[in-house]
C-alpha cells in the first residue's frame, strides 16, 4: 500500500496537488448538540448569560473553519468561498444539529474546514451553556455531502 502522506524518504508530507486543476467543491457537515431541557430552553428563548448562544456560534463555526490548515496537520491552506452554519432544534429531543456547508474552487477539498465548522460551533454551544448543564453532549460529527474533485460526489445514506 502507498501512503499518501510521505515522501520518498517515508516523512510525513502534505500531498501535492500542484498538477490538479481547480474544481468546485462543496461540503456538508454536521454535529450534534444534546442538552438538557433547561439548557436547552435557555438557548432556544435567548436566556443564555453569555449572550446569544446560536449567533456567536455560528460566528466561532466560520472562523473555525478559516483555522482549519493551523488545527489539522497535513490539510492544505484553502481560500474558502464561502462557509455557512445552520441550525437544527429539536424541542423533542433537547437537540441542536449544526450543519456547515463550506465552498471553494480549488485543487484540493473543503471535507475538513466544513468538519471543523460544524465542531467549533458545537463546542460554542457547550462553552456558552456549560454553566447551565455539566452533562451537555457533542455526538455524531460526520460528513453528510461532498461534490466536486476525483473522488467525485459522496452522500451519507440515512
Amino acid at each position: 500500500m502507498e501512503f499518501t502522506h510521505f515522501n520518498e524518504q517515508n516523512k510525513p508530507t502534505m500531498v501535492d496537488v500542484s498538477p490538479k486543476e481547480p474544481t468546485l467543491r462543496i461540503a456538508l457537515a454536521q454535529a450534534v448538540v444534546k442538552l438538557s431541557k433547561q439548557a436547552y430552553v435557555a438557548v432556544k428563548e435567548g436566556r443564555v448569560k453569555k449572550g446569544d448562544v446560536l449567533a456567536v456560534a455560528s460566528v466561532a463555526g466560520i472562523m473555525g473553519a478559516k483555522q482549519t490548515p493551523h488545527l489539522i496537520p497535513m490539510c492544505h491552506p484553502l481560500n474558502i468561498e464561502q462557509i455557512n452554519i445552520d441550525f437544527e432544534l429539536n424541542d423533542e429531543n433537547c437537540t441542536i444539529k449544526v450543519i456547515s456547508t463550506a465552498k471553494i474552487t480549488a485543487k484540493t477539498g473543503v471535507e475538513m474546514e466544513s468538519l471543523c465548522a460544524c465542531s467549533i460551533a458545537a463546542l460554542t454551544i457547550y462553552d456558552m451553556c456549560k454553566s447551565i448543564d455539566k452533562s451537555i453532549e457533542i455526538t455524531d460529527i460526520y460528513l453528510l455531502k461532498k461534490s466536486g474533485g476525483k473522488s467525485g460526489e459522496f452522500e451519507r445514506k440515512t
